[in-house]
């Protein structure tokens, strides 16, 4: 079983039980007309990856380049030099407790930084490097416990958009995408780095992040992996089942998102499918497969399932969609939650929090949004400029990064800032 933690921290990616719920009470619900408190702002450097929040510590991932050519190709590799760092900062203040570096030589496409949001387990939190830096440290200070390398211990090949699969604990495990032949998910020991098991086969390892769900009487740890998903028992690493999806330029990057028996996957290339988890074994039989103009096909953010509604991203066209469960039929689409624009934009991205009554909505123009969305309609109740979007997609200026949502507060990055910002209904 996965870690306990309390109700008003992050403490990895998409919260603790990595659900996009949060669960907190006591939140603004809508945006002021002066716009919202803003509590600190702290430099850091250049990344994709989100912060996580526990115990009053904010804990953020950067690349601080020092040589090389910086460049957005999606089918080349940028050669750079620089550092990795793993940054702690007081969640109330902003004043960094401690810092770990390490020299990283970059070979992947967008090159800003690390891809994975830190995974916080108690007094420990782990993190994963765009080149398969897998270090374990002291959550309080920093030191070092252990460190693995994907690369030159375990011969994995990176992925061209660098390592993305934010490791997951599990009991004494840690969980994590490798890549490569009979290992690309690998279960190692959270407290020693030691391998406990390996399985699968593919190429790469892609970049979706390893999840559990709890069906057919046992916990089932799903890896979708370029080739297909897969449904394996998380002790051994032996196949419960597999289902072929492969997702285009090897992009499998959305967690499956389940509701009740219902089990969701999608991504680029007009691939998804939703499934029915068997009630009496691990086990799931086809319901619909997605066609080219119904359901959603999601990329950078992975969409939410509320009430038999999915809420995606489609990263083909850019706008959000709210898709119906039982046959995959649109309901709606927006584009003002993404780009806020009115056409086409590829991979077009808002990261979806269910909260409440509401949902926050964290756009790759750097805006929070807090809006009402249901079946029929999107509306929104508000939106605040956080960050400016740093990054690029296509000639268009972007932020690509999940922020977290702790002690009543948001935070998020871009390539330059880590900023904190009131949700505590007392402070308007």
């Amino acid at each position: 079983m996965t870690s306990i933690v309390v109700a008003d921290d992050w403490p990895q990616w998409m919260g603790p039980t990595r659900d996009g719920v949060l669960r907190e009470t006591g939140l603004v619900d809508q945006i002021p007309a002066d716009g919202l408190k803003v509590n600190w702002r702290v430099p850091i450097q250049g990344g994709y990856s989100g912060p996580a929040v526990a115990n009053g510590r904010v804990f953020v991932t950067d690349y601080e380049k020092t040589g090389g050519d910086s460049f957005n190709n999606p089918g080349k590799r940028a050669e750079l030099n620089g550092k990795e760092r793993v940054l702690c900062f007081d969640a109330a203040t902003g004043k960094e407790i401690w810092k770990h570096e390490y020299d990283c030589k970059y070979s992947i496409s967008y090159p800003a930084g690390p891809r994975c949001t830190p995974t916080v387990d108690g007094d420990h939190v782990y993190t994963l490097g765009s080149e398969g830096d897998l270090i374990c440290l002291v959550a309080a200070t920093g030191e070092v416990v252990w460190q693995r390398n994907f690369k030159t211990e375990l011969k994995a090949p990176v992925p061209i958009w660098g390592h993305c699969a934010h490791p997951l604990v599990y009991g004494n495990k840690l969980i994590c995408m490798v890549g490569g032949e009979g290992q690309t998910v690998v279960a190692f020991d959270k407290k020693t780095g030691k391998e406990i098991w390996k399985a699968l086969s593919a190429t790469d390892a892609g970049y979706c992040p390893p999840c559990i769900v709890k069906a057919g009487g046992v916990d089932q740890l799903l890896i979708w992996h370029p080739k297909s998903l897969n449904s394996l028992n998380p002790n051994d690493g032996s196949q419960y089942w597999e289902e072929p999806l492969a997702p285009q330029y090897g992009m499998s990057i959305t967690r499956p998102q389940r509701d009740g028996d219902s089990l969701y996957v999608s991504g680029i290339g007009s691939k998804s499918m939703m499934l029915r988890l068997a009630a009496d074994k691990p086990a799931v039989e086809e319901v619909w497969v997605g066609e080219q103009k119904n359901s959603v096909y999601c990329g950078n953010s992975t969409p939410v399932i509320v009430d038999g509604v999915i809420y995606g991203c489609d990263c083909q066209v850019g706008f959000m969609v709210a898709v119906d469960t039982k046959n995959g039929d649109r309901l709606w689409q927006s584009w003002e939650p993404t780009t806020k624009g009115t056409r086409r934009a590829s991979h077009g991205t808002t990261f979806i929090t269910k909260a409440d009554n509401q949902f926050f909505l964290f756009s790759e123009k750097g805006d929070l949004i807090i809006a009402d969305i249901d079946a029929k309609k999107y509306s929104e109740r508000g939106r605040f400029h956080v960050l400016e979007p740093t990054g690029e997609c296509f000639g268009r200026d972007v932020l690509w990064s999940h922020p977290a949502y702790a002690a009543k507060q948001l935070f998020a990055r871009n390539d330059k800032e880590l900023v904190s910002v009131s949700l505590d209904a007392a402070d308007y």
